[in-house]
């Protein structure tokens, strides 16, 4: 409201820098016209009156009330001295002297000259200044007033409308940080304040939508956590009744272990990796020789769980080096295979594959199992989509394999995709660039 009602000021003194010269000329222009008449009026009266300059010095006193002096010339000489010479030599010419501005006894004045004939003449002369700032001022100062008392009234109530949804919009993201979600700014002109409620509203909305994931993911992990948790607390039950004995319990008892470590493992992996200190140790790394080594670990596994395993390298047998850390890729490439034996059906292939594209090292996991749809491949890497949306349905995970192993590309400078496999399953493909430029969390 400050701000308009200085603007209206700055309009208003504006207003008047260029009102108040055009209002000072009118006035001058008027009195030099008023002058004039005056001047032709008092010769027209005294010029055939045979004592013309006694009769105008008669109206001598009338004048003055008018800040009007007169001056008047005998036989062609100034009955006083303060006349300029070059007025009273056109007079003694018997020509008229109008509009003219100058200098009368020290003071600029507007002069009027009559000539009477014979030589004599009168002069009538104002102050220039005299009368003109008042005429201005009782001119101009109601309309600037008025123009003042609008702009503050026009800025005043602009400032309200601007600042009530801004106000409105304050309140929404206080509410927004007091958790509630369930608000919403009105959208309104003008444009700017209309932008600002959309941006608070699609704000409002991704905050639903994070914490609805979130949410999922929390249930997730904790189905995921209770599981092994209510396998253990079964056993040890067990144990303690002596209802079981012997190595089994304890083997039994070993896997859910390991399963608990596993995800806890990846939970504190995904944490990690949102920090600044997530250890990275670039070297030469032959990528074949990774690939290889997972191959060979894996390739029991695969066969055991009746799956047609496949591991597809160059045929050069050279090395195909790049600078990376190698075992983080190793850990991509378990993750991958993890995630395919475990949704893979028996009988179905599993490919992990090694190529040289463009400079770049490809590696991919195909499988034939139930694969990913259109809408999945969008959502593959987010933490816990693909859990909670297959939940029941197929084999599924924690939710944190296929996140982790994005989190670790992305730091590794390379890039990972999802899409499907010439096999009719899913397919993952790792770019790693020769020269990686390490990626921030």
């Amino acid at each position: 409201m400050l701000a308009g009602c200085l603007v209206a000021l700055v309009s208003v003194l504006a207003t008047a820098a260029v009102a108040v010269p055009l209002a000072n000329r009118a006035a001058r222009a008027q009195a030099a016209a008023a002058l004039a008449a005056e001047a032709d009026l008092l010769a027209a009266a005294v010029r055939t009156r045979p004592d013309a300059l006694a009769a105008a010095r008669q109206a001598e006193p009338v004048l003055a009330r008018q800040y009007i002096e007169l001056w008047l010339i005998d036989a062609g000489e100034p009955e006083r001295s303060g006349l300029p010479e070059a007025i009273v030599a056109q007079l003694r010419l018997g020509q008229p002297v109008t509009g003219e501005t100058v200098r009368v006894g020290g003071r600029l004045s507007l002069v009027e000259g009559r000539p009477l004939g014979d030589g004599d003449a009168l002069v009538l002369t104002r102050p220039f200044a005299v009368g003109l700032g008042a005429a201005v001022l009782s001119r101009l100062w109601l309309p600037l007033l008025v123009g003042l008392i609008a702009g503050t009234l026009i800025g005043g109530l602009l400032a309200d409308r601007l600042a009530r949804p801004i106000r409105r919009a304050a309140e929404v993201a206080g509410r927004l940080r007091a958790g509630d979600r369930r608000v919403a700014v009105p959208v309104g002109p003008p444009a700017e304040v209309a932008a600002l409620a959309s941006a608070l509203n699609d704000l409002t909305a991704a905050l639903a939508v994070s914490e609805a994931r979130q949410r999922e993911f929390l249930l997730s992990v904790s189905h995921e956590l209770r599981t092994p948790l209510t396998t253990l607390k079964g056993y040890a039950e067990a144990l303690t009744d002596r209802v079981v004995e012997g190595p089994e319990a304890g083997r039994i008892m070993l896997g859910e272990a390991d399963q608990l470590d596993r995800l806890i493992s990846d939970l504190l992996a995904l944490a990690r990796l949102e920090a600044d200190d997530f250890p990275l140790r670039f070297a030469p790394v032959d990528v074949a020789a990774v690939v290889h080594a997972a191959a060979a670990a894996w390739e029991p596994r695969f066969t055991d769980a009746g799956l047609v395993w496949r591991c597809e390298l160059p045929p050069s047998g050279q090395p195909v080096t790049v600078s990376t850390d190698g075992e983080r890729v190793r850990q991509v490439i378990d993750g991958l295979l993890g995630n395919a034996l475990r949704v893979v059906p028996a009988g179905a292939p599993v490919v992990l594959a090694l190529a040289q594209v463009d400079g770049a090292v490809e590696i991919e996991v195909r499988d034939g199992g139930p694969g990913l749809s259109d809408d999945d491949l969008a959502v593959a890497f987010h933490r816990g989509r693909l859990a909670a949306r297959y939940q029941g349905v197929r084999p599924v995970g924690s939710g944190l394999g296929l996140a982790l192993a994005a989190r670790l590309v992305g730091r590794l400078g390379g890039t990972i995709a999802a899409g499907h496999a010439p096999e009719g399953g899913a397919r993952f493909t790792v770019r790693l660039p020769a020269t990686p430029h390490p990626k921030g969390p």
